[in-house]
Order: structure tokens, then C-alpha cells, then sequence
């Protein structure tokens, strides 16, 4: 079995050389090496042979998604190496199971591969959900949901719903009307048992050649429709209907309601809530100024404690050096990594010029300014951090 070992000496030459005595055709490489083999876009050992297994560190700057992808695209199996929770974590969030001891001899990694590795969470049927969330003030989560949905759409078919129950706005964002049924109706039919696709091509509108939209409620009293099981439910169908389903949710996640009362009750959250379980991906949106930073580190660690290991990709929005000052990216970066321990950030700046032509023209930004940088960033973060996550089904 061809094996590149990717650890922290002295385990990768011990175990290179145990796997060898096995006969084992083995290289150990630095620990680093298999992100750059991956960024270049292929894992390959030194005689250009197609690898079979990849044994590396579980660390973020070794096990990273670009690898991953390239060794799920390859066929080769990863056996992630490390102690403790950070490891586990990070294997966890990749669906590799749990790490095996740096200190595993070459036998022990053997019986391994022989039994299956720990099951990962089975994928869930039809296609992807993604939800926007992003924490109170406004940091932009309907405009990223709405850019997100329209770059998606150029080559796949995709639904954009708003699931706000606070406080919709994507219907008065794109001009739609919102005495329409949209999303509301498409609950209320689950109660029904009357929700198919067929149905959701009745009640959606059409954005140009771009997303089908269910629009919100358009009173925030209607948010009693929007109960927890008709949202998991009608996402279900919407698996269904489309390639990939960008849902617009609130930024409140508490359960007030079930501390002060037992009964089984309508939750005002329950909405939000639902959405983020039954996603495929978060993208967790923070406006990239000193408050919104501060608010997004709050909440992130409610939002991670709702949702568990279901992915997060990080967006910090409206991005402008005069409210951070200089080498604004690297002081996002470094608070995002001191606070809440994330590395990943994507980048939105802040067009204000073309924002506002958009909002007046009452459509998304890709349409009316095409060489705005906002939406070069979204399809850069489209195509960087989304590729793995909503690619078409072969």
C-alpha cells in the first residue's frame, strides 16, 4: 500500500519505518507538505504514483479542506494522528473519525484499517441546505444570502427562501411581492401533508434567470406559522426541488420560551433554530467592525453550541480599513482566532455605491453592478469555500 506520512518527528520516521519492515511502500514527508501538495492540486509521493493512504496531523494547518478535497476526489484515505479535543474536533468537522495516538505503532494502524472507522453523520438525502445566519445589528446576512443564491445559480438550480421571523426583508430587497404565499404557505401545506415539488414550483417566484425565491412573512405577528416541525419538513421537500437551498434566517437564537414555560408551546426562534440543524453548511456572517466582531464572537459560541459539528464557513462583511485601521484583514483575523478560535475568514468590502444601486433598483447586486467588488468576493468564496459542499450531484 503506497503511504505518505505527514507527522511531527520522531512518529513519522518510526512509523515510515515500521510500516517499511511490513513491507509497505512508504514515504514521510514534512508535516506541512500535504497542504501545499494540495494546494497545488494533487497528492502525489515522489515517484508520481497514485497514493492509496494519507497518515497527517490533525491540525489546522495540515489537515485543511483544500486536502481533503483532493484526497476525497483521488480516492485516498485519510487516517488523521493526534491527543486531545482540538484534534478530534477538526477530524470530526471533515468526517474522519476519531484520530489515531501519534504513538500508534505501524501494527496498531494496521488492525485499524481493517475495521471500519468510526461512522461519520450519514449525509442526508437530496441535495444541500445552506443557511445565513449572522448575529443582531444588521451585518448583512439577507444581501450575502441573496448574492450567495444568485452566483449559485449560475450553474445550478437553486431555491432562496427567507425564514426570518423577525424581521423578513428579501422580498422588499429584490422587489417581490410579499402578500404573496412564499414561504409561510409552503409550512402551511405541510400541515396539510400537500407539500411536493410541484407545489413549490406553484407558489415560488422566479428571479429573472436567476434563484426561485419563497419569500417571508410579510408581518412579524405571522411567526407562529413558521413552527418547528412544518420548517424541517418543507426543507425536506425543498431538498427535492432544488440543487442547493440558501435559507435567510434571524439572528436570535434563544429559548426563552421553554425556560419560562413547559407547555408545548409556538417558539418565536423555533424557525431559526430548525434551519441551522437541518443545514448542510452555516455561513455565519459578521459585520467587520469593532462592534459587530464583538457581537459575532458572542454568538458564535451559541450558534456552534445549536448546531454542533455541522460546518461553519466565517464571512466578515462590509469590510473598510476606517473603522479598523490599518491592516484591517489582520485584525479581523487575529480577533476572530483569539476569541472564538477561527482561522478561516472570507472577505466581503464594502461597496456602498453599488449596495445602494442595487437596493434602488430593487435587485441583487451581481445584476446591477457586475464588476462590484462584493460580488467578486462572493464568487471567490463561492468557489473556494463552497465548492466541496454544493457541488452537483454526478
Amino acid at each position: 500500500m503506497r503511504t505518505l506520512i505527514a507527522l511531527d518527528e520522531p512518529h513519522a520516521t518510526r512509523l515510515a519505518d515500521e510500516l517499511s519492515r511490513l513491507g509497505w511502500d512508504v514515504m514521510a514527508v514534512p508535516v506541512t507538505a500535504p497542504g501545499i501538495a494540495a494546494a497545488r492540486g494533487g497528492v502525489r509521493d515522489a515517484g508520481d504514483q497514485e497514493l492509496d493512504l494519507l497518515v497527517v496531523a490533525a491540525r489546522h494547518d495540515t489537515l485543511t479542506r483544500e486536502l481533503v478535497t483532493v484526497c476525497d476526489r483521488e480516492g485516498i484515505r485519510i487516517v488523521p494522528v493526534g491527543e486531545g479535543e482540538a484534534p478530534a474536533r477538526i477530524a470530526q468537522a471533515f468526517g474522519l473519525g476519531v484520530p489515531m495516538s501519534p504513538r500508534a505503532s505501524g501494527r496498531e494502524l494496521v488492525r485499524a484499517l481493517r475495521d471500519p472507522l468510526p461512522a461519520a453523520p450519514a449525509p442526508r438525502a437530496g441535495q444541500r441546505v445552506i443557511a445565513v445566519w449572522g448575529p443582531a445589528g444588521s451585518p448583512g446576512r439577507s444581501t450575502i444570502a441573496i448574492e450567495l443564491a444568485v452566483e449559485l445559480a449560475r450553474d445550478r438550480d437553486v431555491a432562496l427562501i427567507d425564514a426570518d421571523s423577525h424581521a423578513p426583508s428579501i422580498a422588499l430587497a429584490l422587489g417581490l411581492p410579499d402578500e404573496g404565499p412564499g414561504f409561510a404557505a409552503a409550512c402551511r401545506q405541510v400541515n396539510r401533508g400537500a407539500l411536493d415539488v410541484a407545489e413549490l414550483d406553484r407558489i415560488a417566484l422566479r428571479l429573472g434567470r436567476g434563484p426561485q425565491v419563497l419569500t417571508g412573512i410579510n408581518r412579524p405577528s405571522r411567526w407562529p406559522e413558521l413552527r418547528e416541525d412544518r420548517v424541517r419538513a418543507a426543507l425536506a421537500v425543498c431538498r427535492e426541488w432544488a440543487d442547493v437551498t440558501v435559507v435567510d434566517v434571524a439572528a436570535p437564537l434563544d429559548r426563552d420560551e421553554e425556560i419560562v414555560s413547559d407547555l408545548a408551546g409556538d417558539r418565536r426562534n423555533a424557525a431559526t433554530i430548525a434551519a441551522l440543524q437541518e443545514a448542510d453548511l452555516i455561513v455565519a456572517v459578521a459585520a467587520a467592525d469593532p462592534v459587530g466582531i464583538s457581537r459575532f464572537v458572542r454568538g458564535y459560541a451559541q450558534l456552534r453550541e445549536t448546531v454542533g459539528a455541522t460546518p461553519i464557513a466565517v464571512v466578515a462583511n462590509r469590510l473598510r480599513p476606517g473603522a479598523l485601521g490599518i491592516d484591517a484583514r489582520g485584525q479581523v483575523r487575529r480577533s476572530l482566532d483569539r476569541f472564538a478560535g477561527i482561522r478561516d475568514v472570507w472577505f466581503v468590502p464594502q461597496d456602498p455605491r453599488s449596495a445602494d444601486a442595487a437596493l434602488l433598483a430593487a435587485r441583487p447586486i451581481a445584476d446591477v453592478a457586475r464588476r462590484s467588488p462584493i460580488v467578486s468576493a462572493v464568487r471567490r468564496f463561492v468557489s473556494e469555500a463552497l465548492a466541496v459542499d454544493t457541488r452537483k450531484a454526478a
